[in-house]
């Protein structure tokens, strides 16, 4: 399978080493579909692509499917991807604990003892990508998205562990067998942790995204071993993470003190509303001479503050703050606006947000509210060729010499 140009140095047996001057093009990744796990049942997009183990449930495609692997290499390949990030934050209690845990803690959350199997497929489905990805010989590597959702991450199974280590654990298995799939920064393997949407920034209400950090520096071996980030949704409305105060006219710097990365942002520079208009947001990480945008994420689309639809957030019309995937003649008009900012920002990561959740209440009622890239009955092939166009602008830029 050959690598795309944005890929053709980067080494399909060894780790790809990010450093101050890097420019890396990371997709947000969901191996969740199967049999036995997540349906596409309720998303108003279905995949083209089709695993006859799902046929009985309604269609679409088995993550663990070969077929289906190496058609998603091939087509993140094509649009000049360096890495995806694999989600497995939901219920990571509920997968990786024991029953006594369940019972213990989770009896009404989330209907664990129902659901454990379907979860603990999720894991497995994510985690068989390692292997998958490196008989393709691709150069692609993964980044593990932990969770770090829920407060019960933190409490202690009955042998001592937390999910939360036990996550950390599995993956850094993989990355020791695997380690031609990880992505080294800062000297580590990179491991992300998501933490939601609104985030407390008060560390004196203990929030969990302080519990978490407190619990890596308590636990040394494990910092010793990776490099983590921390990722949340929204910071474009959390004004008491960012580094300046005001309404913004342009993307907002998270205060280095909280130094969240973006899995999603709105941005809506068009909407004339008194809550509006919405900027994405970036981290800056700084250097001794100099510093750098650390990340930046763009997105197909993004949801106003009360969903895709208004008055009804699962109908339409439109909400009138809602950045919608279409412009005029089919234009993927919110995917441009993130690029020029990218462009102009110039991060060490850029996350393209996202290849293939399909999972309602995140996705709305058609194309123009939904942000998944994979091609689907709503748009074709479409976001496949609007993202490789735009990662190719961003990358000439970088070629050209005309990076800020």
């Amino acid at each position: 399978m050959p690598a795309s140009p944005a890929l053709s140095g980067i080494d399909a047996d060894n780790p790809l080493v990010v450093g101050t001057h890097s420019h890396v093009v990371v997709m947000e990744y969901e191996a969740w579909f199967g049999p036995h796990a997540v349906t596409f049942q309720g998303s108003a997009a279905t995949p083209l692509l089709q695993s006859a183990d799902m046929q009985a449930v309604g269609g679409g495609y088995d993550s663990a499917d070969p077929a289906v692997i190496q058609q998603h290499v091939a087509w993140l390949q094509r649009m000049g991807i360096d890495a995806a990030i694999i989600d497995l934050t939901n219920d990571v209690s509920c997968i990786f604990n024991s029953e006594w845990f369940a019972r213990k803690y989770l009896r009404n959350f989330n209907c664990c003892p129902v659901l454990r199997a379907d979860y603990q497929n999720i894991r497995d489905n994510t985690g068989n990508l390692y292997l998958a990805w490196s008989r393709l010989r691709t150069p692609l590597k993964l980044i593990p998205l932990l969770g770090g959702i829920d407060q019960n991450v933190l409490f202690e199974d009955i042998d001592g562990k937390t999910a939360f280590q036990k996550e950390i654990e599995y993956f850094g298995s993989l990355m020791r067998q695997y380690p031609g799939r990880n992505v080294i920064y800062q000297g580590k393997p990179l491991m992300l942790i998501y933490l939601g949407a609104a985030q407390d920034p008060n560390r004196s209400d203990n929030p969990l995204w302080f519990q978490i950090r407190e619990f890596l520096r308590n636990h040394p071996e494990i910092e010793r071993e990776y490099t983590f980030r921390m990722l949340a949704g929204y910071l474009d409305s959390q004004p008491a993470l960012w580094a300046r105060q005001g309404a913004p006219d342009g993307p907002v710097e998270i205060n280095p003190d909280y130094g969240f990365w973006s899995w999603v942002d709105r941005l809506n520079p068009t909407c004339t509303l008194s809550f509006c208009p919405y900027y994405p947001s970036y981290t800056r990480i700084r250097y001794p001479a100099a510093s750098r945008v650390e990340n930046f994420t763009a997105s197909i689309a993004t949801a106003g503050q009360d969903g895709w639809g208004c008055p009804n957030p699962n109908a339409p019309p439109y909400c009138p703050d809602d950045a919608l995937r279409f412009g005029r003649h089919d234009s993927y008009t919110t995917l441009a606006s993130f690029m020029a900012y990218a462009r102009q920002l110039d991060p060490i990561f850029l996350i393209i947000h996202q290849f293939n959740e399909f999972v309602p209440p995140d996705e709305g009622f058609d194309a123009n509210t939904n942000d998944d890239v994979e091609p689907a009955n709503l748009w074709g092939r479409g976001a496949l060729d609007a993202v490789r166009h735009q990662i190719e602008l961003y990358r000439n830029q970088d070629a050209a010499g005309e990076r800020p």
